[in-house]
């Protein structure tokens, strides 16, 4: 039996791109897309999704079972979090414990996750930018790292504990670290998950 080829992706998805190749709904018409960045191979879909304001490592691959897989709950996600204000010990700590949030209309409460107080971004690889004013008072970063994936989930996690979020940059899948600029693809013919 002939075993079918797959092609497969590393890619940093820059902020205001969305996750998807086809715009189909009138309203987006204008957005930048994945394919503006890359020839991708036909069929080849996002594993998991980035919102339109979010950033960072995006796997993508011609192989639906592979999809599957990682946007299962098996394999890690790391994220670092830019958050409004200095959040302290005690928001991080029911971060880690899991936090009540609400997932299309019903209540959910999260899983126990990593979460971390990052003091050093200077050697990270993702693009400077604005964010806000230093008027309108200080951020703080933080990791967390988790299995999960609901819609919005660190989003909606970070707002429960009064601490909302600011810049949301995918740094880790699996064993797949983001090292790539801003818009860099690369092809490639594995994944590090494990």
């Amino acid at each position: 039996m002939r075993q079918e080829k797959h092609s497969h992706y590393i890619l940093h998805k820059p902020f205001r791109y969305l996750s998807q190749f086809i715009n189909n709904q009138s309203k987006r018409k204008n957005k930048k897309l994945l394919g503006d960045l890359y020839e991708f191979a036909q069929g080849t879909m996002a594993i998991g999704r980035l919102d339109e304001t979010s950033e960072g490592l995006l796997l993508l691959t011609t192989n639906g079972k592979l999809s599957a897989y990682v946007s299962s709950q098996k394999i890690e996600k790391e994220y670092y979090v830019q958050v409004d204000g200095l959040i302290n010990e005690q928001a991080i700590e029911k971060l880690r414990l899991g936090v009540t949030i609400s997932i299309h209309g019903h209540m959910y409460t999260t899983k126990k996750c990593r979460v971390n107080l990052l003091k050093n971004l200077e050697t990270f690889p993702f693009e400077k930018r604005f964010v806000r004013a230093d008027r309108h008072g200080p951020t703080s970063w933080i990791s967390i790292t988790l299995k999960e994936g609901k819609f919005r989930q660190i989003r909606k996690m970070t707002a429960a504990v009064n601490f909302p979020t600011l810049r949301l940059i995918r740094v880790r899948i699996g064993s797949t670290i983001l090292t790539l600029g801003a818009g860099e693809v690369i092809q490639v013919n594995q994944f590090a998950l494990e």
